[in-house]
């Protein structure tokens, strides 16, 4: 039996909300726009990058948005380019992926970072060969839609009740929802467990440990 789990990964594999915060703070000013509050940028994390400057900039006209769009993208690869940027693992991931793969799962990753960011985040950690499908917002519409989800499982050849989907957000279990696969969230990323729960998570991770429990109890 396939047995595929999908991780979202701001907030769930990495704590990248230091560079996000950051650069949305550039763009908003580049863009003359009031600056976010950092609370709220964090709760926007894993939307697609529109979508996110439209959620906390709604009265703003949208070539202001188009604008702030623009910055951010490029306020976030100098970030990286200049060796600024800060996506740290979180404790026992590392861990965690390795020994998933090892024990035959396929791995995969949906997320609202942009192709090239994914990439760059995980050859940083040296984990990029561990996945077999990586999707991200430049090529589907932003979360909680289900079409990342739907395009891991064709090519993973998966169907819906063989998949986990593992992400920090509400937006993660809604696209899980949508798409017909079952979601567990994890408490060390950007929304509540309560929420998480509320939204329709079968569980809630404390800690890289448990999340491999949860998995291995529901394959």
């Amino acid at each position: 039996m396939t047995r595929l789990a999908i991780f979202d990964c701001d907030g769930t594999l990495v704590d990248g909300q230091a560079g996000v915060c950051d650069a949305m703070e550039i763009a908003f000013a580049r863009a003359d726009l009031p600056l976010p509050d950092r609370n709220a940028v964090r709760r926007i994390v894993g939307l697609s990058l529109p979508q996110a400057v439209r959620q906390l900039a709604p009265d703003a006209p949208g070539e202001r948005q188009a604008a702030a769009v623009d910055a951010y993208k490029e306020a976030f690869r100098a970030s990286r380019l200049e060796g600024r940027l800060q996506e740290p693992l979180y404790d026992g991931i590392a861990a965690l992926l390795a020994d998933l793969s090892a024990n035959g799962w396929q791995l995969a990753v949906a997320t609202g970072k942009s192709d090239r960011g994914l990439q760059s985040c995980l050859a940083t950690h040296d984990l990029l060969d561990l996945f077999c499908s990586l999707q991200t917002a430049d090529r589907h519409p932003s979360k909680p839609h289900p079409a990342m989800l739907e395009a891991t499982l064709f090519e993973a050849g998966a169907q819906p009740g063989d998949a986990l989907m593992i992400g920090d957000t509400t937006f993660d279990i809604a696209m899980a929802r949508a798409a017909g696969v079952d979601a567990i969230g994890v408490a060390w990323g950007y929304h509540t467990p309560a929420e998480l729960i509320e939204a329709g998570a079968r569980g809630v991770a404390a800690d890289a440990a448990e999340l491999k429990d949860m998995l291995n109890d529901q394959s």
